[in-house]
């Protein structure tokens, strides 16, 4: 199936590992141009250099502050955008403070907005349509996770939802893609699984009906639909991609 994103030039925030990565490969199979931004300049390097892509530019950024969101789409405005972004903390109530929930909210909530009224207000000023994707969790529907994660990841589903309705007159869209359980080299599942091998087998019999971890691929997959001109009437929606992780309907 052709998505329709050949020639768009789309934006990924998050880019040099894991989902992210994965991200744009997929894009950029599908004839993409990129921008791939990220904090770290070693993991842009390597995805230079293993990707060898023409069309693959990258950006050195932190877009968790205002000023590396400005420098991120200095160059915009994009097709599309891709906010892949944040991480958990406290895996405990008992441990969470207020530092530690302020963290997870800026890592979380606060870049996903930032991204993505970035990408909004650049399109629309152009005038031209676009497509928005967040990075959410299924932990954003249901518990399970860290709790000042799960109540980040919650608000960008809710977020994601706001953005679609208030900018859809602008012919802009902005989805969020929920992942379940997914490892890959490095992820902190595949660290789980080295230390305690036997407890994650039993934890992926108990939880995860598709009987596996997901793969980056599985959710760069189905952001490239959400960006593509094929998914042209999909609006304000959360696509879980978990294998019958979820509890939550």
């Amino acid at each position: 199936m052709d998505l329709g994103l050949s020639g768009k030039r789309i934006l990924v925030a998050g880019a040099s590992r894991g989902i992210g990565r994965a991200i744009v490969e997929t894009l950029l199979a599908e004839g993409a141009a990129v921008t791939a931004v990220a904090r770290g300049a070693d993991g842009l390097a390597t995805l230079v250099t293993e990707l060898a892509s023409p069309t693959l530019t990258t950006l050195v950024a932190d877009v968790a502050t205002a000023e590396g969101v400005a420098a991120a789409f200095a160059d915009g405005p994009f097709d599309g955008v891709v906010a892949n972004v944040g991480r958990s903390f406290a895996r405990h109530a008992r441990e969470m403070d207020d530092d530690d929930f302020a963290q997870s909210l800026t890592a979380n909530l606060w870049t996903s907005m930032r991204v993505a009224q970035a990408a909004a207000r650049a399109l629309a000023t152009a005038q031209r349509p676009g497509a928005i994707v967040l990075v959410g969790s299924i932990f954003g529907r249901e518990a399970g996770g860290a709790p000042g994660y799960n109540i980040a990841k919650a608000g960008v589903i809710a977020m994601g939802k706001a953005l679609a309705r208030d900018w859809a007159s602008h012919g802009i869209r902005v989805n969020t893609v929920a992942p379940g359980s997914i490892r890959f080299s490095g992820s902190s599942w595949d660290r789980r699984a080295e230390a305690d091998p036997e407890g994650i087998k039993q934890f992926v019999a108990r939880e995860i009906p598709g009987g596996r971890f997901g793969t980056t691929r599985e959710i760069a997959n189905v952001v490239a639909f959400l960006l593509g001109e094929t998914a042209s009437w999909v609006n304000g929606a959360t696509v879980v991609v978990d294998g019958g992780q979820s509890r939550a309907f």
